[in-house]
């Protein structure tokens, strides 16, 4: 309890009281340019922490904040998000003073109060005193049936009520490819995570999005549902082939922060890029994957390259912003 307390009053201090974070009206969708702070490190809580201290500042004071990591499965990061980015995370919300933390999220892969259980996330909650909710554990009440504008899902899809009643969103996710239809799961795939996988018709939304040729238009698309006041990518590992639970593993030792997720995306993929992925991901401009170019289409993020505005604290992180534009000027 003692070092528990220790480290929430170094979280304080680092982040002035305040989470590191940029909210939008909720009518503003894509900016004119988007700001990503990227760090070189291998420790998450260093890396979250510096990520978010160069990111500007908004007072988080009596607001509720739920966050949603990568659960995929049960699975070591970066399979699923690492532990101790998440206890930071929680730790900085709790620092800001903000009024009710929740961690949500379904597990891609299996069942997912198992997935929390066996990472170890039920003790955590606890500790931190944060409610850590499975989303498939919910009732049917408390899911919204919610159409996508110009979407493609046949049904739309339903979608947690405690998300849109939160007033923060927090998204953590991975760097890693994706073996069945995404290609690649960064902030825009984390999204699938916060919808039901099967109607109380028995309607099975993710076997929709699995069986489409548009699969990746579908990923793009759920990303209409909400705006994340911050996305976290942790990149300090990543899967360059296979993946989500598995695969070739590299070791980019970069966290990244903002607000942008096409912007967060495209920098993801630059990264795989560099560190040996294979096709479909390392085929063509990047801003023409379709997950990303779908997300454009939607106005959900910057258009192109140039409007990506990197940060960083010293000159290892240069190095790596600089080698990330030269991939995104490809092509």
């Amino acid at each position: 309890m003692r070092q528990s307390r220790r480290r929430f009053l170094k979280t304080a201090a680092t982040v002035g009281g305040a989470l590191v974070l940029r909210t939008w009206p909720a009518r503003v969708w894509a900016s004119e340019a988007a700001r990503v702070s990227l760090v070189k490190t291998d420790n998450h809580r260093d890396g979250v922490l510096r990520a978010l201290r160069l990111l500007a500042p908004v007072q988080m004071a009596g607001r509720s904040v739920v966050i949603k990591p990568n659960l995929n499965s049960a699975h070591a990061f970066p399979a699923s998000t690492h532990e101790e980015t998440l206890r930071t995370l929680i730790e900085v919300c709790k620092a800001g003073g903000a009024r009710e933390i929740t961690v949500a999220d379904r597990a891609g892969m299996g069942d997912t109060p198992r997935v929390i259980r066996e990472k170890g996330l039920d003790v955590m909650g606890r500790d931190l005193g944060v409610r850590v909710v499975p989303l498939e554990t919910l009732p049917a009440s408390e899911w919204l049936p919610r159409s996508i504008p110009r979407g493609q899902w046949q049904r739309g899809v339903l979608f947690p009520a405690l998300f849109e009643q939160a007033d923060l969103i927090i998204s953590t996710c991975c760097l890693k490819t994706h073996r069945f239809g995404g290609q690649f799961t960064m902030a825009l795939k984390n999204s699938v995570g916060m919808v039901a996988r099967t109607g109380p018709d028995g309607y099975e939304y993710m076997r929709e999005l699995h069986g489409s040729p548009r699969q990746r238009s579908l990923i793009a698309e759920l990303n209409l549902l909400y705006r994340p006041a911050m996305v976290v990518l942790d990149g300090i590992l990543a899967f360059v082939d296979a993946g989500p639970e598995a695969g070739r593993l590299a070791r980019p030792g970069v966290v990244l922060a903002g607000t942008d997720r096409v912007a967060l995306d495209a920098a993801g993929v630059a990264l795989l890029r560099m560190h040996g992925v294979g096709s479909p991901v390392a085929d063509g401009r990047i801003f023409d994957q379709e997950q990303i170019r779908r997300a454009v289409e939607l106005g959900l993020g910057v258009s192109s390259p140039g409007a990506i505005e990197f940060v960083t604290d010293n000159d290892e992180g240069r190095a790596v912003i600089a080698s990330i534009r030269t991939e995104l000027a490809r092509g």
